[in-house]
């Protein structure tokens, strides 16, 4: 029984002895046992390859979050909201549907726009304008009537004006500073939803995705994956200070609505040709005289290039810029400038900087050797000034008529020619003729100016003859009696 109680004695000793020394050991050993925080566990574990010396310098922030309040502040009272009145809806109605409130109502489609003046000059794209027989601009609750400054179907890009001062007119970035991999921001109006921001990256630069009308489409597109849906269009693409780099202007999608990549116009080609028509009211474009082409891996290989950078020129037009300056076809033009070519989107963005008489240094390389040449660009009628686009426009004709610039009078293989255009119900039609046919004859008489041809048109009775070529270049050739 004594040996029982000692054995009792010395187990209880024990206990107590233990719980002394786990309270001791955890009391001492606390603060190890606390959970590790984030930063610590980061530090710790090998797997994390972070480091945690960040500079002081100008390039803190690149190691440092990413925050688009001040980019979205400076950015969204610059951004409005567009109303394109295009006529009424063509559904058939009942009678019924008088009575009723629900007959024939205006068609109405919405898009964004820039404020790029205190004055009330706003830049958006093409086609959310197209067509408009009215335009409201709506900017922060107030709603203003819209002038139609100018378009350009090349760029997608338009002009408007409203009656307005001191409104907060956007801070300009430059595309061609902007990197592939830098953050943006896309402010606008999609799905009606009024100043939405979205972010993303820029993906790519240069991206030609062959959406654009117009005689001389100009693609070079910032592609970048900020969510952009309907009712983006014309809105504003922001770097991270709330500097405009971009208009957005499309989307790649298979749906109609975001699925992954949007594209806007760099602002350094959208403010050129804004700018442009708010001067002159006409894009004053700078033509090298010269078709070129991408490099291709198979190209590459047949003229024993060494990488797939340029553009190989294909073609030169007769008493052009390009064969003044020497340029041949198959000549490989790597530099502009001084700025290196990776593409005829490159090509074509690097032009578009320039007017007519400027001159540029053009480097290329001809059978493997190196070669430089000066070149003064030219403008669509073969000089070298100031252009304004000469048209007659005719309700009677239901057609607007101009002149044919010289690069399409080099591809049609003629010496002058009076071009329809903008068609709608009239003579011409009655006729057989479609946009973009060429009249370069009338009852034998040279067509060359389009006043002089719409007003011959308009008056003319007995027998007409018209010559000219057809839109894809066939010659025609057609006598009508006209009363």
């Amino acid at each position: 029984m004594k040996i029982m109680e000692k054995n009792i004695k010395v187990i209880l000793v024990a206990f107590i002895a233990g719980l002394a020394g786990a309270w001791t050991f955890h009391h001492f050993n606390e603060k190890k046992d606390l959970p590790l925080t984030q930063t610590e566990e980061i530090k710790q574990n090998p797997r994390y390859h972070v480091n945690f010396d960040l500079p002081n310098g100008p390039d803190a922030s690149l190691n440092m979050p990413v925050s688009f309040v001040e980019a979205s502040e400076k950015s969204t009272p610059s951004v409005v909201f567009i109303k394109n009145f295009s006529g009424t809806d063509q559904r058939r109605y009942s009678i019924f549907d008088y009575f009723f409130g629900t007959g024939p109502v205006q068609r109405v489609s919405t898009g964004s726009g820039v404020i790029i003046s205190t004055d009330g000059y706003i830049i958006t794209n093409n086609h959310v304008i197209d067509r408009a027989e009215t335009i409201d601009v709506v900017h922060q609750k107030r709603t203003y009537p819209a002038k139609l400054i100018g378009t350009d179907k090349n760029t997608d890009i338009a002009v408007l004006k409203i009656e307005a001062q001191n409104l907060p007119s956007i801070k300009q970035g430059s595309s061609r500073e902007l990197r592939i991999g830098e953050w943006v921001i896309a402010v606008g109006n999609p799905f009606n939803l009024t100043s939405t921001v979205t972010a993303g990256i820029v993906s790519a630069k240069e991206r030609q995705i062959n959406i654009l009308g117009g005689d001389f489409p100009l693609e070079s597109f910032i592609q970048t994956d900020a969510p952009i849906n309907p009712g983006n269009s014309g809105g504003a693409l922001v770097n991270i200070r709330g500097e405009l780099v971009g208009i957005n202007t499309a989307i790649l999608s298979r749906t109609g609505s975001y699925t992954g990549y949007g594209f806007a116009v760099p602002v350094d080609i959208a403010m050129k040709i804004s700018n442009d028509l708010i001067r002159y009211g006409e894009v004053q474009k700078a033509v090298p005289g010269i078709e070129v082409v991408e490099i291709t891996p198979e190209l590459a290989e047949e003229m024993k290039l060494q990488n797939l950078d340029g553009v190989i020129v294909t073609h030169v037009i007769r008493n052009g810029a390009g064969e003044k300056s020497g340029l041949q076809r198959n000549d490989v033009i790597t530099r502009i400038e001084g700025i290196s070519i990776t593409g005829k989107g490159s090509f074509e963005e690097v032009l578009s900087y320039y007017y007519p008489g400027d001159n540029i240094r053009i480097e290329y390389k001809r059978n493997g050797s190196s070669k430089s040449t000066s070149l003064t660009l030219q403008n669509l009628v073969g000089g070298t000034g100031i252009i304004k686009r000469e048209f007659y426009a005719s309700n009677l004709l239901g057609a607007q008529l101009e002149a044919v610039n010289t690069i399409e009078r080099d591809r049609l293989g003629i010496e002058h020619g009076i071009k329809i255009t903008g068609m709608t119900r009239g003579y011409l039609r009655d006729l057989g003729l479609n946009n973009g046919f060429v009249i370069t004859f009338i009852n034998g008489e040279p067509a060359k100016n389009p006043e002089e041809v719409g007003k011959f048109l308009e008056n003319f009775s007995g027998r007409l003859r018209l010559d000219g070529v057809t839109p894809n270049g066939q010659p025609f050739m057609q006598s009508y009696s006209v009363r």
